[in-house]
């Protein structure tokens, strides 16, 4: 092959090495998924244009995942496309055994891209449980992962669990368009907080809409956190012997204390306060009836979260909503896993209209009620691979977005 000198005498590489260097950017991305939304997976890579990977997942008749990747991944980065579904653990287990297949064969690196991060309610300690989103993140750095997608985490602390990047994407403009052009009379609508935890998030929504906020405070049954566990034992308020054996006494008020010391300055003794026995105990938490705080009659209400899993709560918002005068009702959400009977007491309640985006697969659930939609967010997802890939700013995709969002 002859080169081609220019009017200065300097070597110039042929046309077809120009093309050759710019198909590299997209000859190395390889995107390959398991099980969990394999639809998601193949909108995403039509977006780009790209060919699905060959990967096979399947299950052996003592329920081990097996893994084949029929493509050489060597030097290549590597995109694997896997969310949570009902069926969590093995979600994890067909991610971590696919990264940890990558890994070993000597990938360039390896993005999960996981659009809803299963076990992300359990990122907080309850009682005598853990912090199962700290294990998660320290099972998906060891598997080889060097980057995570994901989308709407149900809380932001969660990217702190990982020693790696983690681009959290975020729903609301999609959530947002659909309520200005699918929602007729928008203007009419007040937007809805569940529960006061949601109040951010929601008046997020109602900032962006120009529209009012209502938040639904007060409790329809005992917490969780509220249970009685068994695990009642107050502390002894009188003496008692220590490991050494020593005359140990509790919280006794000092006006009963004959061992205080003499030589104390009465001046610190003024200044220092004791409870009156033992331990104090903590007050029990007095929780008020579901009640509204603004204005619904006549209104559209919108009821926004990041995730609907268990409906009742969502019904029985609903519910609160209609007797107070509200004319039709949404509930819109980035995840919708819909578990167990979510489709039929939906299908039954007073809510006029259940929309998700795509994150989690739910078509079944869609034969079963005619109230759910599905927003499409592959564009999103795809977008996002590509600018890693290309080594592009992130933060086109995170424009106006602030912490409540």
């Amino acid at each position: 092959m002859l080169l081609q000198r220019n009017k200065l005498g300097s070597v110039r590489p042929p046309k077809r090495c120009r093309s050759d260097m710019d198909n590299i950017s997209t000859s190395d991305i390889v995107i390959i998924n398991g099980n969990s939304h394999p639809d998601l997976a193949n909108m995403v890579a039509e977006r780009m244009g790209l060919k699905n990977g060959g990967c096979s997942v399947f299950h052996k008749s003592n329920r081990e995942t097996i893994v084949e990747i029929s493509d050489s991944v060597r030097g290549k980065d590597i995109y694997i496309i896997q969310t949570g579904t009902k069926d969590a653990n093995n979600n994890i287990m067909e991610l971590l055994i696919m990264a940890y297949a990558c890994k070993t064969s000597s990938a360039r690196s390896i993005v999960g891209v996981i659009p809803y991060l299963p076990y992300s309610k359990q990122c907080k300690m309850r009682k005598r449980g853990c912090i199962v989103s700290k294990l998660l993140a320290k099972m998906m750095c060891t598997s080889g992962l060097t980057h995570i997608i994901t989308m709407d985490l149900h809380q932001k602390e969660i990217q702190g669990f990982f020693d790696i990047p983690v681009d959290n994407l975020r729903a609301s403009p999609f959530l947002l368009q659909y309520i200005q052009e699918s929602i007729p009379d928008y203007r009419n609508s007040v937007i809805v907080a569940r529960n006061p935890g949601v109040a951010k998030k929601a008046n997020s929504y109602a900032e962006r809409l120009r529209l009012g906020l209502a938040v639904i405070h007060g409790e329809q049954k005992e917490a969780e956190s509220d249970e009685v566990d068994g695990r009642y034992s107050p502390p002894p308020t009188r003496a008692y012997s220590n490991i050494l054996g020593n005359s140990v006494e509790m919280c006794i008020p000092a006006a009963s204390r004959n061992s205080t010391p003499q030589h104390a300055p009465s001046s610190s003794r003024q200044r220092t306060t004791s409870v009156s026995v033992g331990v104090p105990e903590h007050p029990v938490k007095v929780k008020p009836p579901l009640t509204i705080v603004g204005d619904v009659n006549g209104r559209i209400a919108i009821m926004v979260d990041d995730l609907i899993d268990d409906v009742q709560a969502f019904v029985a918002a609903a519910e609160m909503l209609k007797e107070n005068g509200a004319c039709r009702i949404y509930v819109l959400a980035t995840h919708g896993l819909l578990s167990s009977d979510a489709p039929r007491l939906l299908e039954e309640s007073v809510i006029d209209e259940i929309v998700v985006t795509n994150t989690i697969p739910h078509e079944i659930q869609k034969l079963q009620c005619n109230k759910i939609k599905t927003i499409d967010i592959s564009i999103l997802i795809a977008e996002a691979i590509r600018r890693i890939h290309n080594k592009e700013s992130m933060s086109y995709l995170f424009r106006n977005v602030t912490l409540e969002d």
